[in-house]
């Protein structure tokens, strides 16, 4: 993970620079470095993954041009043979040098070429061109505003652009920026041909390129671990990682010290697989303790995304003391294609397919956010096989119809892909819960109650009217809420709203985001 950032203004100082750029030291701590190109600042802060040697170390230069990007290039061997061919010759190691070249090869037609998770901005002093661009999930985070003269200002998190911008917009996935507009070069949602295959071949199908996902994210210059929550998405992920590796891969699990629900489930996956297994137990004075600082690192008030960082930031934080793992692999995504326990109550095979499709598009702002700030401020690097761009294109493709749950058991596809000896069957066919619910009941509660003592009935009626974008409806939201804009004031909508089943469905009008309350719940929280 690493930090960049560009200030489009030629008369900014380095010092105005640093002011929101340092804000992300922590994404990059092994380097960092601004240079001037005459008419704004470009800034990188390095976290050392692949291509360890300090020729890796960015800005890259060629030519005019200067390029700084948070990612990770998955097809960039393939990429360095072509340029090699072409007379180019490369300084390092790193994947992300063979963007230039491909940017003077092909211009922007090059994004929609990139298997990559990857944010990126390019700057050309002799056309004073600007050009930057997000890869089509957003797993990678880019953010821009413009100053109080209109000049723009791109970085890797919103709290680098609090200094310079009254608002601050999430850059879109799958766009690239160029000559002051925004171009869609890759919609992952858009589905050409739907795909009628028989089960069995659809089941192959994810099968395989769930594991060509998690193959290519193990190529790693540092050390990598894994997430494990004992659920379906992480104990996959480990599970196929570890079949790959001569040595136990590292696998850590978080819960709390009185009601954890996933640390039985994650040991026995993790005893399973032979993996070397960490637990991190928390306490409510951890979680309460740490709600202002995820507030502000998430830069959301959602409050499901703000419930399932609390285990996940605590859980990194202590990776990040104890051990040596700089890359972490998780289970994100997921749910999104696969569904969550409120899309059984799809009303029909099209529905959940725009169901899906709105979950893609917004997931930048929610649960791939989450796995991107609790990692990142802790100095580590995300990677999501789930959002590997082949496997999220095909599985949106495939008929809907087969994806509702008809089966008795959701995710069924997903689950029936991997039936072997690979996990045991119960962890396969484990029902779904949600993290901050399986970190422990008591975690959400905790907050719950916390929130509820801080408010009079009163108050809340009265503080809650304040806002009219996303307004609070329950003394938990209106804290977060309040926490959120301590730090961006005014920016409620970098965040399009509440992650909530979806209201029009029926079962699913709740005021709650934890599956908790959904009336298909069952067996989840044992």
């Amino acid at each position: 993970m690493c930090s960049i950032m560009f200030y489009f203004r030629p008369d900014v100082t380095k010092e105005e620079f640093k002011e929101g750029f340092d804000e992300t030291i922590s994404r990059g701590p092994d380097q960092s470095r601004i240079i001037d190109l005459g008419d704004g600042l470009m800034g990188f802060h390095r976290l050392a993954i692949m291509g360890l040697t300090p020729e890796g170390m960015q800005p890259f230069n060629l030519g005019s041009r200067s390029l700084v990007c948070n990612g990770e290039i998955y097809d960039f061997d393939e990429f360095r043979e072509e340029l090699i061919n072409d007379g180019y010759t490369f300084a390092s190691d790193s994947d992300c040098e063979v963007l230039l070249p491909l940017y003077e090869k092909y211009g922007v037609d090059m994004f929609s070429k990139l298997d990559a998770e990857f944010a990126l901005i390019l700057y050309d002093k002799d056309t004073k061109t600007l050009v930057a661009a997000r890869d089509p999930i957003g797993i990678r985070p880019l953010y821009y505003g413009y100053d109080k003269d209109g000049y723009i200002v791109l970085a890797s998190e919103a709290k680098n652009l609090v200094p310079y911008c009254s608002k601050i917009l999430p850059f879109p996935p799958g766009h690239y920026y160029k000559d002051g507009k925004f171009t869609c070069y890759c919609d992952i949602t858009k589905v050409d041909e739907v795909i009628y295959d028989d089960v069995e071949t659809i089941c192959k199908n994810i099968h395989d390129k769930l594991v060509e996902g998690i193959r290519k994210r193990l190529v790693s210059d540092s050390k990598i671990g894994f997430l494990l929550s004992g659920g379906l998405d992480s104990s996959l992920v480990c599970a196929v990682a570890q079949s790959m590796e001569d040595h136990p891969i590292k696998t850590f699990a978080i819960g709390m010290s009185e009601d954890a629900i996933d640390l039985k489930y994650a040991k026995q996956v993790a005893d399973y697989i032979h993996s070397d297994h960490t637990e991190v137990i928390i306490t409510k004075e951890d979680v309460i303790s740490a709600l202002p600082e995820v507030i502000k690192i998430l830069g959301t008030y959602d409050i499901t995304t703000i419930r399932a960082s609390m285990g996940m930031y605590l859980v990194c934080k202590k990776i990040h003391e104890i051990s040596d793992v700089r890359v972490l692999l998780t289970g994100e995504i997921s749910d999104e294609l696969f569904g969550y326990k409120y899309t059984d109550f799809a009303p029909s095979a099209s529905a959940f397919q725009e169901e899906a499709v709105k979950r893609i598009h917004e997931i930048h702002m929610y649960d791939v956010l989450r796995a991107d700030r609790c990692i990142s401020s802790n100095s580590l690097e995300a990677r999501v096989p789930f959002g590997d761009q082949d496997f999220v294109k095909y599985v949106m493709a495939i008929d809907p119809e087969k994806k509702l749950n008809t089966y008795n058991k959701g995710k069924y596809l997903l689950r029936h892909a991997f039936e072997g000896d690979l996990l045991p069957y119960d962890i396969l066919y484990r029902e779904k819960a949600a993290f901050s619910d399986a970190v422990g009941h008591s975690m959400v509660d905790h907050l719950k109650e916390y929130a509820a003592s801080y408010y009079t009935d009163e108050e809340f009626a009265a503080r809650k009217a304040l806002y009219s974008f996303a307004q609070p409806f329950t003394k938990e939201s209106l804290l977060y809420r309040e926490i959120f804009e301590k730090y961006y004031s005014g920016n409620a909508e970098m965040v399009v709203d509440f992650w909530m089943p979806n209201k029009s469905w029926e079962g699913c009008n709740v005021d709650d985001p934890s599956a908790r309350v959904l009336s298909n719940y069952g067996d989840s929280g044992k």
